[in-house]
């Protein structure tokens, strides 16, 4: 299993590079609008009515943007970021104050699902280093301000009317210059699902806010977060991810005495942080170490890393080569990165498919549970396969359905 991941430098407004990142990854995302359950999602004018009242600061930018996608009315209603298809990932977070202030997390999602894009821009005055999701989107990233942000998904299978977390995070780092700010914002744009998203800036402050759809926003003082709220609302997904595990492990690290940035991030990259069941959907595909008083990104891999600056950001292309680990990650530190290569154009040696979304997602819940359930038959997964995937559709339903279903195999074992 493969990921492309590239590290782009656009430091202005949006233009040719974006453009191709558009053409590159357009065609999956819109596989994944056309899924079913999308149907009765927002009109166009609807979709842009809610960007103008909620972010109306990014509408400019939001302009530019359907003008690179050469006016294509699927991707305008897109990029506005509002009600998009669900889906669920995992991720866990810390921050560390002090000498050396730190926000540190590992993205837990499926390599076929990911554009793979850490990209540096200048689309409103600050610059913002994001890795970057649904195009105009961020799952996490920094701005020169020194204010960052990232997320973890919250453990909860209700969807409301909102915006999607990536295009929340992107307003954020946009507009925001410090904790404040970013959580003025957090609280007032509405959240189609529930997340977790964790804020610090240059001073040390620091804050985590609670989303959900369905009810008002938490702000807490939390300094680390894994896939739940305070209790586990939706149990066979915990059970599925050790959402309650990491965060034990977590707890317990950072009240050690003395405990310092470089040991916290370099727990990330070893288990029950790190994780590698990549065909099962629940893979750690990077961590990412934002460093506010350095201007620091670093995004890690176990046996490398890439290091970017404001002042010093570098066009980097590699190839991902994860493995499904039957040891511990630590001892195979050789072999989750098979190319390094620093290009002169990202976009030379990447050879990207069309991830046709609904075959992949069905195929990442047959593998969870053929590993949940060692006994299920092929003639057994081929049913689940018919069952989750209709006509060539999948809906947010059935995914969720699913796991609330097939979770119990994990909570078994775990509990055990």
């Amino acid at each position: 299993m493969q990921l492309h991941f590239n590290a782009i430098s656009e430091p202005g407004k949006p233009g040719t590079k974006w453009q191709r990142l558009y053409k590159t990854h357009w065609p999956a995302y819109k596989n994944w609008l056309n899924s079913k359950g999308t149907v009765n999602y927002p009109d166009l004018k609807t979709s842009q009515a809610a960007l103008k009242k909620y972010m109306p600061e990014m509408w400019p930018t939001y302009q530019r943007l359907c003008k690179l996608a050469k006016g294509d009315k699927v991707a305008a209603r897109f990029l506005t970021g509002f009600q998009p298809p669900a889906y669920i990932s995992g991720c866990s977070q810390a921050v560390t104050t002090g000498k050396d202030i730190q926000l540190v997390r590992n993205y837990d999602f499926h390599p076929d699902l990911m554009e793979g894009t850490q990209l540096l821009t200048c689309w409103n005055k600050k610059k913002v280093i994001a890795t970057s999701d649904c195009l105009i989107g961020a799952v996490d990233g920094m701005n020169d301000g020194g204010l960052a942000v990232s997320l973890t998904f919250g453990g909860r299978k209700e969807v409301g009317v909102g915006f999607g977390i990536p295009f929340i995070l992107r307003y954020v780092l946009e507009f925001c210059s410090n904790v404040d700010e970013a959580v003025a914002a957090l609280t007032r744009i509405p959240s189609h699902m529930s997340y977790n998203v964790t804020v610090v800036d240059k001073t040390g402050k620091f804050k985590t806010v609670q989303l959900a759809p369905d009810k008002t926003p938490v702000i807490t003082d939390a300094s680390f977060t894994t896939n739940h709220q305070g209790i586990i609302d939706w149990p066979e997904n915990a059970a599925f991810n050790k959402t309650l595990e990491r965060s034990s492990f977590l707890k317990k690290m950072l009240s050690v005495k003395n405990v310092n940035s470089n040991q916290v991030a370099d727990a990330f990259l070893k288990a029950p942080l790190y994780n590698t069941k990549f065909k099962e959907g629940f893979g750690t595909l990077f961590t990412s170490v934002y460093r506010p008083l350095e201007d620091k990104v670093i995004l890690r891999w176990p046996g490398t890393s890439v290091v970017q600056t404001f002042d010093d950001f570098q066009e980097v292309y590699r190839l991902i080569n994860y493995k499904q680990a039957k040891v511990a990650p630590e001892l195979w530190k050789q072999e989750v990165v098979e190319t390094i290569k620093t290009v002169e154009d990202p976009f030379e040696e990447q050879t990207v498919q069309n991830v046709e979304w609904q075959e992949t997602l069905t195929e990442i819940m047959v593998n969870a549970m053929a590993q949940a359930h060692p006994s299920t038959n092929e003639q057994e997964l081929e049913k689940l396969r018919g069952e989750i995937i209709d006509n060539g559709e999948v809906s947010w339903q059935a995914v969720a359905g699913f796991w609330s279903k097939m979770g119990s195999g994990y909570a078994d074992s775990w509990t055990s």
